[in-house]
């Protein structure tokens, strides 16, 4: 089984706190129109790619080493810096919109989203286990995917009002109060570090033996990074996260072009997109049931995801929407589900490194999916590209089912 059963515990001021701060940290209003704020500034198509790459090589950059920080230093505290600092970067947008407060943003944007990525997985669990509850893992942090899922569709609801009511300063300014709301609730996460990790305690008390020397980041990205290289189950764990999650989540920046092929009007292709984004949330929902699921099952949703989703792009028609938005919840909760079994390997202090390590390596692969998707897309069309892209997920099914676990 890729799960254990968990046992009860409290672990609602947990949770409370991890939905809220997913919710709050994609209720982004800037995400539907910063492309056309760009735009609308002046910056060329070229321009504006470029600043995709800046956004994407500084999470590449930072994601290890923030990991590392992230099991020296408190967790909780990197939770609460995360939001603070794209939240400058929205600011500097919409009051000096610029090429260079455009690049100044995604650093700002990409850091953040560096912070918290291997931080909150850490915390979650390592905050779970101290309540004997690690079996929770896989449900919250599904749940936490269907919030964040819930954030991005509010987001898309309330843009256009909201851009119409005071333009793109009123877009901005909302973004920034939902980035400061999620820093604020991340001060209500609770922290209690195990015995050699570093960081306070809090809620009253201190931990086992709180008197354990701090590691130092240095030591933590050694203990990381040695534990994912000596460790096979680790390693084929943290592999298996990029094998998951990347393609899908590359392909969906592709979904909007995929939707116009189909031939309908353009102000229909935002109803398409809400399908896709209703299975993401679905499939977020549906981890408890995807925790009954054995290697070989975890193989078969693989198969199944990947063929709808093919199917789905290569009718060329929007009732194929309907096979997309179910695909793409079967990979969300694949990904879920990966970074649980991820979190279970791990066993050492360096949790969100070797957390990070995994993140880091799906960023580098969607960057991968990007490139070659261009390649095929360009000489052969978006429904082709979609069919051809997910052929790894079928090679990795496939190990799964045959490898010894």
């Amino acid at each position: 089984m890729l799960i254990v059963s968990a046992r009860r515990s409290d672990v609602r001021p947990l949770a409370a706190a991890l939905y809220a701060y997913a919710f709050l940290t994609d209720l982004v209003l800037l995400y539907p129109v910063y492309a056309l704020l760009f735009a609308d500034t002046g910056l060329s198509v070229g321009q504006i790619s470029s600043l995709f790459v800046i956004w994407s090589a500084t999470g590449i950059l930072l994601e290890v080493p923030s990991g590392a920080w992230a099991d020296a230093v408190s967790r909780r505290l990197l939770l609460c810096l995360a939001p603070l600092l794209p939240a400058t970067g929205f600011a500097l947008w919409v009051l000096v919109p610029s090429y260079p407060a455009f690049a100044v943003g995604f650093l700002l944007w990409g850091a953040g989203g560096a912070l918290r990525s291997g931080a909150l997985e850490a915390l979650v669990f390592t905050e779970l286990d101290r309540l004997d509850a690690t079996g929770r893992y896989a449900r919250l942090m599904g749940r936490a995917k269907t919030a964040e899922s819930l954030g991005v569709l509010a987001a898309m609801g309330l843009a256009g009002p909201v851009l119409a009511l005071g333009g793109y300063r009123a877009v901005g300014a909302a973004s920034v109060v939902a980035c400061l709301l999620a820093a604020a609730v991340a001060t209500r996460f609770p922290e209690h570090r195990p015995a050699g990790g570093a960081g306070p305690a809090d809620d009253g008390g201190s931990d086992d033996d709180g008197s354990d020397a701090d590691p130092g980041w240095l030591a933590s990205l050694r203990g990381g990074l040695a534990e994912a290289r000596a460790d096979r189950s680790v390693r084929a764990a943290l592999l298996l996260v990029p094998a998951v999650a990347a393609i899908w989540g590359a392909l969906e920046e592709y979904t909007p072009l995929l939707a116009r092929d189909t031939g309908v009007a353009l102000d229909r292709v935002p109803l398409l997109l809400v399908l896709v984004w209703a299975g993401t949330t679905l499939g977020g929902l549906l981890t408890p049931v995807g925790e009954r699921l054995t290697t070989r099952g975890y193989a078969a949703l693989l198969v199944v995801a990947a063929v709808a989703l093919a199917a789905g792009a290569l009718v060329r028609n929007p009732a194929g929407f309907v096979l997309i938005g179910a695909a793409f919840g079967a990979f969300q909760l694949a990904t879920v589900l990966a970074d649980v079994r991820l979190q279970s390997q791990i066993t050492g202090p360096s949790r969100a490194t070797v957390s990070s390590a995994a993140g880091m390596a799906t960023d580098l692969s969607i960057i991968a999916v990007y490139a070659g998707y261009g390649a095929v897309a360009t000489a052969a069309g978006n429904a082709l590209a979609f069919a051809v892209a997910l052929v790894p997920y079928l090679v990795v099914a496939v190990w799964l089912a045959v490898r010894r676990t």
